[in-house]
């Protein structure tokens, strides 16, 4: 017999108060996470009101993702519930990374109309450890100034904190630039470009050229062709001509067409543009029309 006290509920009851099912209410019992304050002569298993409390506290952790294990050792006073909480909220973050991993290769599958094979080496490059990452760039950076001591050290060093890695908690936009970023580093064209144009530069690294002067004559090519195109010079004009030389001083024409293609490739561009996605900034201007400006006007200058 049931002594007199406050009204115990059956396990069905329990089930209609609470609103969860019969079965998960015997599972979360039998698991030891709810216990029966007693049970029936028939051996049915009773609860009292705080078995309802306590079972309400079992869905919410259920449903914030932590296991029985844990939830036991939380209600058992094992565990507080912040550390398990704290450790759960770094487990759902490393879920969250590895499915924007997933939607920014199946994103990239989508707009490439890619191959299984190349869906399977966009996956492995989006999974990549950080130790390979870090040996995809330094293998890049060897490649590229390997042996190249009289290049421009400016360049070097802003080239070698400009590549970046993968961010610890990327977007989906920087996954899919990496994962681009990646694929153009190893390839062995792009590769062979970029040799190209350190060579171009440290051929022109007399031991009198101070760091940066590279960038600079960058910055100044911009900045002439932008004034000349502003004004309406036309490249094949004689004031083009005085453009040029203002820029380049006596310097071989046809030598500098060759280095300022190479510098204007689109996989250059692209490649700089992809750097600023995953470093996630918008991508700086390519300045294409004042390349095109100055790549006209020096092809003028040599058919003349």
């Amino acid at each position: 017999m049931i002594d007199d006290g406050p009204p115990l509920l059956t396990i069905g009851q329990l089930a209609r108060r609470t609103g969860l099912t019969v079965r998960t209410i015997r599972y979360w019992s039998d698991e030891g996470v709810l216990h029966p304050v007693t049970r029936s002569d028939g051996g049915y298993r009773l609860y009292d009101a705080e078995s309802v409390a306590r079972l309400e506290l079992i869905r919410t952790l259920r449903e914030l993702g932590l296991g029985l294990d844990d939830v036991r050792k939380v209600l058992g006073g094992e565990r507080d519930i912040a550390s398990v909480a704290a450790a759960h909220v770094r487990a759902l973050d490393a879920q969250m990374r590895a499915l924007r991993l997933n939607r920014a290769v199946l994103s990239t599958v989508a707009k490439r109309n890619s191959t299984t094979e190349e869906m399977a080496l966009m996956n492995r490059l989006a999974r990549l450890s950080a130790t390979e990452r870090k040996h995809i760039i330094d293998d890049f950076m060897e490649q590229t100034f390997g042996g190249l001591d009289a290049a421009d050290p400016d360049i070097r060093n802003r080239l070698r904190v400009m590549v970046p890695d993968l961010p610890d908690d990327p977007s989906s936009r920087q996954v899919d630039a990496w994962v681009e970023l990646a694929e153009l580093m190893q390839d062995r064209a792009f590769r062979a470009h970029m040799r190209k144009m350190f060579e171009f530069n440290a051929a022109d690294r007399g031991p009198d050229v101070p760091p940066g002067s590279s960038l600079w004559f960058m910055s100044r090519l911009v900045q002439l062709a932008g004034e000349a195109r502003q004004r309406g010079v036309e490249p094949g004009s004689g004031e083009a001509g005085e453009v040029l030389r203002g820029l380049l001083g006596d310097a071989d024409l046809a030598d500098v067409l060759e280095r300022l293609e190479a510098a204007a490739n689109d996989d250059v561009a692209r490649f700089r543009d992809l750097v600023s996605l995953v470093r996630g900034l918008d991508p700086l201007p390519r300045h294409n029309e004042e390349f095109a400006w100055v790549l006209a006007a020096l092809r003028a200058r040599l058919a003349s």
